[in-house]
């Protein structure tokens, strides 16, 4: 199902260049770039990385880079491209999966006593248990979008060797359902960071808002198996907010960073407000924009 066509029929008439795969490609490329760096600025706040936090810092440009040649790859050898993408989203994952497993190793207090062992404190102090699935996040999707979907909507994905494999749900509503989940990880991070300041700032609930509000109308897309134009509508509406709330949170957190006068000093970019967190917001609105493209795959259009 087409869904920008349904808000916006004349869009039918329009040619895109590039699938909706290909841009999810793109951006899952773009992410892994961005999470590495932003990672880099959050494990710097020790003032010495340990070998294991080297892990996603040197994965993310790594795996972004190698996804951008893979495009290229992709035009003249779509089989071996879908191989090596395949094999970097797989790793996003593990990566993801790995890094949650070590900051919760560090919020858990084993010896403490019964009831102190994991609190709301060691959450919201420790390291971000959430932060590391944003990797496995870009994986899940990445895998989605390498895997041409025979038929649109069908659910159905074209393997390698002529053999196929049938999901429970179609590209779209895993889309919907996925970045639902991104959105909700954002937005359970933000609030653990916001809770060290005791949400003094009747701003910082916005991103609550506005975050619950995303959450759960991309939820309910993913449920719906023929979303009206209302439907789409409420949920376009949800995506702009999400992507204004992340631009404006950005700039609140650098202009929190800079010194009454103005000046930039990189000490508290370090240790400050994290400034590239609340774009995960605008990121994640971004990408459920993208799931209203056309779902026929550039594979079927040839």
């Amino acid at each position: 199902m087409y869904h920008l066509a349904t808000l916006v029929p004349p869009v039918r008439r329009v040619h895109i260049p590039f699938s909706r795969d290909q841009l999810m490609l793109l951006m899952a490329a773009i992410n892994e770039i961005f999470l590495g760096v932003d990672i880099y600025l959050a494990h710097s706040i020790s003032g010495t990385i340990v070998p294991n936090e080297w892990i996603p810092i040197i994965f993310g440009p790594v795996a972004g880079v190698i996804l951008l040649v893979t495009g290229l790859i992709a035009l003249r050898q779509r089989p071996l491209a879908t191989v090596i993408a395949t094999a970097v989203f797989l790793a996003s994952i593990a990566v993801g999966l790995l890094g949650a497993y070590f900051h919760l190793r560090r919020v858990v207090l084993p010896d403490a006593p019964p009831g102190e062992q994991l609190t709301v404190r060691l959450l919201v102090w420790g390291p971000p248990i959430l932060g590391p699935l944003m990797f496995a996040l870009v994986g899940l999707w990445g895998l989605s979008a390498v895997w041409v979907e025979d038929l649109p909507d069908s659910g159905r994905l074209r393997l390698l060797g002529g053999w196929h494999i049938q999901l429970p749900l179609s590209k779209s509503r895993a889309y919907f359902l996925m970045f639902s989940l991104g959105a909700l990880v954002t937005l359970l991070s933000a609030v653990l960071d916001h809770v060290r300041t005791g949400f003094r700032n009747d701003y910082l609930w916005v991103p609550v808002v506005t975050g619950l509000f995303a959450v759960f109308v991309m939820a309910l897309l993913g449920f719906l198996e023929r979303p009206h134009r209302a439907d789409l509508v409420v949920y376009v509406t949800a995506l702009l907010l999400l992507i204004a709330t992340g631009l404006v949170g950005a700039v609140l957190h650098i202009d929190d960073n800079l010194t009454s006068r103005g000046q930039f000093v990189a000490e508290r970019f370090i240790r400050g407000a994290p400034f590239l967190a609340p774009l995960l917001f605008a990121d994640i609105g971004a990408l459920g924009l993208l799931v209203l493209l056309d779902p026929r795959s550039e594979m079927l259009e040839k």
